[in-house]
């Protein structure tokens, strides 16, 4: 039984030449093309009663015929307001906000179109849409929403963040042996664990930046009393840790990230895939093999080190794999050198970080070595903390379920991954392309 009141269904299109064909046969409403290229819209539910603050449960099933592309054709969004059947969504005032019901094809071939909503305040309307678009062939049939009241979903409360580095005016003067680089992060994270964090982020191999020598020759396991070090305060102080470190493991040598857990043991480790062009990439390092996403009881974190984070497809892959949080230790940025004169020039680093967070809907927290610049950034771009270069630590609290909407009142995360066509990005994968150089 529907937790919601049908008061309507009815045909909906921006305009009657781009209406597809549609008719109700029972519980099924179906939809087909019209034979040009105009081709949108479908079928509009309308219901009443519902409860600001409950959380909603929606789901629908859709079979479908002769469609190339399923995430290009067919689509579902849920309304909370009142909505005219030919009416701009993101000028109608009566729309409090929207989103996308999120697609997963089933095994017997067809869609379903589900998603869970808390019913915002301002109104007890609920519209569903169902569109059919973009092609002059092919057909679906959609069943009538099921509408349950659940629990609401949970998000991880707001999560605190410190960024430990160091001072820039201390950068050349940190001790030169692993022990003492040891030694020295340790200091800063015992320091930035006084703020009470849920999670450290220390900068690129910080256990032995710095330090003279072969990487091949410098590089520890992650079981080694460096980390341990690590392992120790990670414990003893309740918090997680991201360090950096050459890693030495069997016969290869990575520039890796380990995600330390609150009980001492390793949650994730990241491995650098771009390495840095000149003495990285021909040192001997191995390049790690692909963008993992950790779990955690404070959000969903993936890592990018340093030169990955000039590889746009790098951030995107953390994104695309679920990431709450983007880590990035990071020595520089080559894009963030002024062009004329060759200097650091802070505001250009920012600019590109900020990207990157709004680009993937997610908060990146990056630990520059040398101090300036290491930040926290939300998902909407805003700088939650920021290192002039005169800080140890920086400390920012980050809120995963911000409820931010832009101007349209679509949920901006919603938009930003649901927007993308990957039938046609084939060149993003593209073994032989070579972008601009051929």
């Amino acid at each position: 039984m529907c937790a919601l009141e049908l008061l309507e269904i009815q045909p909906w299109a921006p305009d009657p030449g781009a209406a597809p064909l549609t008719e109700c046969a029972g519980e099924l409403l179906a939809i087909a093309a019209n034979g040009t290229r105009t081709c949108v819209g479908g079928w509009q539910l309308d219901y009443g009663s519902a409860v600001s603050g409950k959380a909603y449960r929606i789901r629908t099933r859709v079979r479908f015929a002769d469609v190339d592309e399923w995430r290009d054709r067919l689509q579902c969004v849920a309304y909370w307001g009142k909505v005219s059947a030919d009416e701009d969504r993101r000028r109608n005032k009566n729309v409090v906000e929207w989103d996308y019901l999120l697609p997963e094809l089933q095994d017997d071939g067809g869609l379903t179109f589900e998603r869970t909503y808390v019913a915002p305040e301002g109104t007890d309307r609920l519209c569903v849409r169902f569109t059919f678009r973009w092609t002059t062939r092919g057909s679906s049939d959609w069943t009538l929403p099921e509408i349950d009241v659940v629990e609401a979903q949970t998000w991880p409360s707001a999560s605190t963040i410190a960024v430990a580095t160091g001072k820039r005016s201390d950068s050349d003067h940190v001790p030169r042996t692993v022990l003492d680089k040891v030694a020295y992060y340790a200091e800063l994270a015992e320091q930035a664990a006084d703020h009470e964090p849920h999670l450290i982020v220390l900068p690129e191999i910080a256990v032995q930046y710095g330090v003279d020598g072969s990487p091949l020759d410098l590089a520890v396991p992650l079981e080694s009393p460096e980390v341990d070090r690590f392992r120790t305060i990670a414990r003893d102080r309740n918090v997680r840790i991201l360090l950096g470190l050459l890693e030495r493991d069997g016969d290869a040598v990575h520039n890796s990230a380990a995600l330390i857990d609150t009980m001492g043991n390793t949650e994730g480790v990241y491995r650098k895939v771009h390495l840095a062009v000149g003495s990285e990439m021909d040192s001997g390092i191995l390049p790690g093999e692909s963008f993992p996403v950790f779990s955690t009881d404070i959000g969903r974190i993936g890592c990018n080190i340093c030169m990955d984070s000039s590889a746009a497809e790098s951030s995107r892959m953390i994104g695309l794999n679920g990431a709450d949080f983007l880590l990035l230790p990071i020595m520089g940025d080559h894009r963030a050198w002024h062009p004329e004169d060759h200097t650091w020039d802070a505001e250009r680093f920012r600019g590109i970080m900020q990207t990157r967070a709004m680009d993937n809907q997610l908060c990146i927290v990056v630990a520059v070595n040398h101090g300036e610049g290491s930040c926290v950034i939300d998902r909407t771009g805003h700088v939650l903390a920021w290192n002039d270069g005169t800080e140890d630590v920086i400390v920012a609290t980050v809120d995963l379920d911000d409820g931010f909407r832009p101007s349209n009142k679509g949920c901006y995360r919603g938009t930003n991954w649901m927007q993308r066509r990957p039938h046609v990005y084939q060149a993003f994968v593209g073994r032989e392309n070579l972008g601009s150089l051929t």
